[in-house]
């Protein structure tokens, strides 16, 4: 399974980004793609995640209402549409993909594969 993310860009606060993540390979049907991001000296943490059948969407409290995460089935693609950009949204951005149960949606080590991220900033 490969993943490719890309889509980020500088951009100003209060502007609006939208990643992209193309997957491909095989994955199980009940497989969660998931967006994390990773600030300079913080830890990676979840930011929203989307189950792949079925459709169950989950987000982080700190993009609660200004992201969106969508799925393309056809195109095996995620996407994340980001308004209302923050400073403190500035990260590198992954996708991954898991078999992961519920409980383990916002873990980092639920996730089998990963992709190379993308780098958003934003600027005040």
């Amino acid at each position: 399974v490969q993943l490719q993310a890309s889509g980020g860009r500088l951009v100003q606060a209060g502007g609006s980004l939208r990643l992209s993540c193309v997957v491909s390979g095989r994955t199980a049907s009940r497989v969660t793609i998931a967006w994390f991001r990773q600030a300079p000296g913080k830890e990676r943490a979840f930011v929203s995640g989307i189950r792949w059948s079925g459709g169950t969407i989950y987000y982080s409290d700190s993009v609660k209402g200004r992201f969106t995460i969508s799925r393309d089935n056809a195109k095996n693609t995620v996407y994340l549409q980001m308004n209302s950009l923050k400073p403190e949204d500035t990260a590198v951005y992954y996708c991954a993909v898991g078999n992961v149960i519920t409980s383990a949606t916002m873990r980092p080590q639920a996730y089998h594969y990963w992709g190379q991220g993308t780098l958003v900033t934003v600027s005040s």
